[in-house]
């Protein structure tokens, strides 16, 4: 799934964490759960580089 299918979807509080912990592999199991309920990725990996290179852009916008 495409992350810019379930990104406007997903909780404030993990859009915030996955900014503040760009590329990192040890995402929580709250924001795991979180991007589920936005009907993002459930199977590993949850995020490739092209998601991380989104999320980064995605800081120069306020949600």
């Amino acid at each position: 799934m495409q992350i810019e299918r379930w990104w406007p979807y997903l909780d404030g509080s993990a859009k915030a964490w996955l900014r503040e912990n760009l590329r990192d592999e040890g995402i929580p199991g709250k924001i795991q759960d979180r991007i589920a309920e936005a009907g993002g990725p459930v199977m590993e990996p949850l995020l490739e580089e092209r998601d991380w290179v989104f999320i980064e852009t995605q800081q120069q916008f306020a949600e």
